[in-house]
């Protein structure tokens, strides 16, 4: 009887989309991947609503098939009431991080009519790799606006959508 061969340990690897809206309107600020964006409007929500995050908090948690940022941090609790959105994308890291996985890489879109986001861009990516722990290389981002059509187009609302790759070692397989 031949030995069982045992196959070279290689990663595991997956992906997770995340998606978030928000409002826009008078009297908020406007926070983009943790970084402060000069506006006349921000974001409307519970907390400080920064879409960005939000999306990659979802896709985070997606990735690793743990559910999403509603759950683990539901609108219907006061503790979150302007809470800023850093600590739900660290509180998802860290989650991911007990269950072996790292982030490889995040590749995001932000849709926002006004206030053009090119020139926060390496800003809002430093940000969002530092709050992952990941070279910011490895952030990717885009800003896109709705072409004056739809609810982005005229300056009602802001999207984002993120996906993040993890990855995780596997256990060698006996076969």
């Amino acid at each position: 009887m031949n030995p069982p061969i045992i196959d070279v340990e290689r990663p595991e690897m997956r992906a997770g989309i995340g998606y978030d809206s928000h409002r826009l309107a008078t009297g908020r600020k406007l926070m983009l991947g943790g970084v402060e964006i000069p506006s006349e409007k921000g974001l409307a929500g519970h907390s400080d609503a920064d879409v960005l995050l939000h999306a990659i908090t979802d896709a985070m948690l997606g990735a690793a098939a743990k559910g999403d940022i509603g759950i683990l941090f539901p609108a219907s609790d006061p503790q979150w009431r302007d809470a800023a959105s850093s600590i739900f994308v660290r509180h998802a890291s860290e989650l991911l991080e007990s269950y072996g996985w790292m982030i490889v890489n995040v590749d995001a879109v932000v849709l926002l009519e006004e206030p053009k986001l090119q020139p926060y861009r390496d800003r809002i990516r430093k940000s969002v790799a530092s709050l992952l722990g990941i070279d910011p290389d490895a952030v990717g981002l885009k800003a896109k606006t709705g072409e004056g059509v739809g609810p982005v187009g005229t300056g009602q609302l802001a999207e984002a959508h993120a996906v993040v790759l993890v990855s995780r070692s596997r256990v060698p397989k006996v076969m």
